[in-house]
């Protein structure tokens, strides 16, 4: 059975600054939750909390049992995942050292894995033909879709996006939507941040607003 993402009275305050408090909500399977606010509203914080990054001051998450535990964050701001769900942060934990396919292999080894044969990930985001080449010789935006294609390699239920089309173009973000409404479809749950419109169907979407305190 998919379980319901559930936060209860989460509170966080960065210094002095109080971001959010007795913070409130569930996302159902095949919704998406989008966090809505201005820059510095909490919406990454919140976002890394969710992951494990980041302990809040207070309040609980589950699904099913505790997300936010037996994660730590490394340098590339990535993180070891729980089985039950998936982070992409603001930057793409990427290798510039190595090539596109070996990355892949990294980024979804850290998550629980589904059958997808890689190459298809990669062809999906029109990747396929540079597999081989040295990401540090890509541009921003294929940066930013090889990131992407990772998410196709997993199965774990919820994805938590920080910022997921920046950098892309109008194609890319097409192919981002189509692969985010098919996790939705599936009965996944998705919780994201985005300063662009996202062209989901709205009922699958909620919107949380940050920052109106």
């Amino acid at each position: 059975m998919i379980g319901v993402l559930r936060v209860q009275g989460l509170s966080y305050a960065r210094g002095h600054q109080l971001l959010f408090s007795d913070l409130c909500f569930e996302v159902d399977p095949g919704q998406l939750l989008l966090l809505i606010g201005h820059n510095g509203a909490g919406k990454s914080t919140l976002l890394k909390i969710l992951a494990g990054l980041i302990e809040p001051d207070q309040g609980s998450i589950h699904f099913s049992h505790s997300i936010a535990s037996d994660n730590h964050a490394n340098q590339d701001n990535h993180a070891s995942q729980a089985p039950n769900q998936a982070w992409l942060g603001d930057r793409n934990a990427l290798k510039m050292q190595w090539t596109a396919l070996q990355n892949l292999a990294f980024l979804a080894s850290l998550r629980p894995q589904n059958q997808l044969d890689p190459l298809k990930a990669l062809d999906y985001f029109g990747l396929f033909a540079v597999r081989h080449q040295l990401v540090g010789r890509f541009s921003q935006g294929m940066k930013r879709r090889l990131a992407l294609a990772s998410l196709m390699l997993t199965s774990a239920p919820v994805w938590l996006l920080d910022e997921p089309q920046a950098a892309l173009d109008t194609q890319g973000i097409s192919q981002f939507e189509q692969m985010l409404d098919r996790h939705l479809e599936a009965g996944g749950i998705a919780v994201m941040a985005a300063h662009h419109a996202v062209m989901i169907d709205e009922a699958k979407v909620q919107r949380l607003q940050l920052g109106a305190h």
